[in-house]
């Protein structure tokens, strides 16, 4: 066993800087007590671009365990907008047809990707961040007892070296340091793409186009609409600050992927088709929100087998790096969050003892939930859009009987409301 020196305290590096980077800082920092870094290759803060991302849900557990990392917990409050109401209704191009499914007492929360990235990114010490630093490479010392990265300095081309007790990665789907351990790995393809967006209407709010939308759609503010048809469906909601995000899924082969992304620049041309076939699938009012959003853009939609394992000596997976996900259950962000919060409260209870016994607890906590969640949110997303599933026939909106509606609800997730937690701790107090 590695003894830490007395005084000393333990230092983790945490690769990637987006949601799930930070919420481990706060994790590590706040419930473990541990220096951090965070490495991330952009050059600067994402959060100088209101724009950058787009919308998300955030459940009640990570809503508290988001708040008591927060020295102004209000200001979580003040930045998000109620969903209090997840309904699924089927459309035929010119009107709604019917309320397939209707559940009231959901309870989420919508923020913009970019709001809750400033209020975690700017509640830590700006000092623990590396910006503009690309990870070369990592090696775990013989004795397990520590780990040394390698990173560039993508301005000047420096190589620095860092020796940390644990290397987090929190680096995405496609993470370059899971496939060190698993050079096989392949993400699976869901057989859709997303187009996505966000509608500022700040400039524009007594237009015809959000009043129709607000008239077709009377619940926005407090609703999650999913609107359905035949072998597509969209999603749609409001953010604060008057904006309106928006997702249409359709199915596709699938694409060649190019980098280290899955989300694709689009063409003029391809956002013109994409309009036409908007106006052809979704009523007038949808229609004409995502024609007038600015820069609409293109993700392919991957998932992955649930994972054996998500950490490896002195290396632990967190956020989409440990589970990639499709987003039909909202579970993205609020699995990264748990996962930081649970890993915090393994390691704050482990002490200066044996980090694999802190490790190897949070993946009997995480992986359990993890996996049964990935696989719920790709068969949800195969019913919506029409594919083929072992186990039912396949799902049309328009002809399906209230009972094959039933599997449409977002509360049918496993542990929707009740994730397991290190020693029973209740949300708070992680």
């Amino acid at each position: 066993m590695v003894v830490v020196e007395e005084g000393r305290k333990r230092k983790a590096v945490i690769v990637g800087g987006s949601i799930g980077g930070i919420a481990t800082a706060h994790a590590l920092t706040t419930l473990a007590d541990w220096d951090v870094i965070v490495i991330e290759k952009t050059t600067s803060p994402t959060t100088t671009s209101p724009s950058t991302g787009a919308g998300l849900g955030i459940d009640p557990i990570s809503h508290s365990i988001i708040s008591s990392w927060l020295s102004q917990p209000h200001l979580l409050h003040n930045t998000t907008l109620p969903l209090t109401t997840d309904q699924n209704q089927v459309t035929d191009s010119e009107k709604v047809n019917r309320i397939l499914t209707r559940d009231e007492s959901y309870n989420f929360r919508a923020s913009h990707w970019a709001h809750l990235h400033a209020l975690l990114y700017n509640s830590l010490p700006p000092n623990i961040f590396l910006w503009g630093h690309f990870l070369l490479s990592f090696n775990v010392s013989d004795d397990k007892g520590s780990v040394i990265i390698k990173a560039k300095v993508l301005k000047s081309g420096q190589v620095i070296e860092i020796l940390a007790d644990l290397l987090v990665a929190a680096d995405g789907s496609l993470s370059s340091i899971r496939h060190q351990y698993l050079p096989d790995f392949k993400l699976r393809y869901s057989g859709y793409c997303a187009w996505r967006g966000v509608l500022d209407f700040s400039e524009i709010e007594n237009s015809d186009t959000i009043t129709g939308i607000r008239k077709a759609y009377p619940d926005l503010g407090k609703c999650l609409y999913f609107e359905l048809s035949s072998g597509t469906h969209s999603v749609l909601y409001e953010l604060p600050n008057k904006k309106l995000n928006w997702i249409w899924y359709v199915n596709q082969p699938e694409p060649e992927i190019k980098g280290t992304s899955v989300t694709k620049k689009v063409s003029s041309d391809m956002i013109q088709n994409m309009h036409q076939e908007a106006e052809k699938v979704w009523i007038p009012e949808l229609a004409k929100v995502i024609k007038e959003t600015k820069d609409p853009f293109l993700n392919f939609i991957y998932d992955s087998d649930p994972l054996e394992n998500i950490f490896w000596d002195n290396v632990v997976l967190v956020g989409d790096a440990a589970h990639p996900t499709t987003p039909h259950c909202l579970r993205s962000t609020n699995m990264s969050i748990l996962d930081a919060a649970v890993l915090g409260k393994c390691l704050e209870k482990s002490g200066s003892g044996k980090l694999d016994s802190a490790l190897e607890e949070y993946q009997s906590i995480r992986l359990p939930v993890t996996s049964k969640q990935v696989l719920h949110a790709r068969r949800l997303g195969r019913i919506k859009q029409g594919l083929l599933l072992p186990d039912r026939e396949l799902f049309d909106p328009k002809s399906a009987k209230p009972e094959d509606c039933q599997d449409l609800l977002q509360r049918n997730t496993p542990f929707f409301s009740d994730v397991p937690l290190p020693l029973a701790s209740t949300p708070s107090s992680i």
